[in-house]
């Protein structure tokens, strides 16, 4: 199996490229991963900044549906998105697509947000009451 999340670097700009189809949610291996990518990049003396992207149609459609009903796995999600959000080196996230729920989540913890102009955000979870 594939890496869900992979890093290279050019010029001192990092990318982390999220590639979880179809809809890059946040599976435990791609939370994993996003940590891990803090992690490293945080190590890496010549990382000056962090570009996060995403393959396929969409950015992070949020959660990963097929891990719903089983008990919940580290790295948390909240936890993932603190480790983004208190990176030394900033984080941008390139949105196109969609980003929901916790998918918008990670992109509010980076510092900088780009977005296409075709790009629809949003935190469905609020019309079942639940807080982000």
């Amino acid at each position: 199996m594939t890496q869900p999340v992979t890093i290279s670097t050019q010029d001192g700009i990092a990318t982390v490229t999220i590639d979880n189809p179809p809809v890059n949610a946040l599976s435990q291996a791609v939370r994993q991963g996003l940590a891990g990518a803090v992690q490293q990049t945080e190590a890496d003396a010549d990382v000056r900044a962090v570009v996060l992207i995403c393959t396929g149609r969409t950015f992070i459609a949020g959660a990963d549906v097929r891990e719903f009903g089983q008990a919940p796995q580290e790295p948390h999600l909240p936890d993932v998105i603190d480790m983004i959000e208190g990176a030394k080196k900033p984080w941008i996230a390139a949105l196109h697509g969609t980003a929901l729920g916790g998918g918008l989540e990670v992109a509010l913890g980076c510092r900088f947000r780009l977005a296409v102009p075709s790009a629809r955000l949003g935190l469905p979870e609020v019309n079942l009451g639940l807080i982000p």
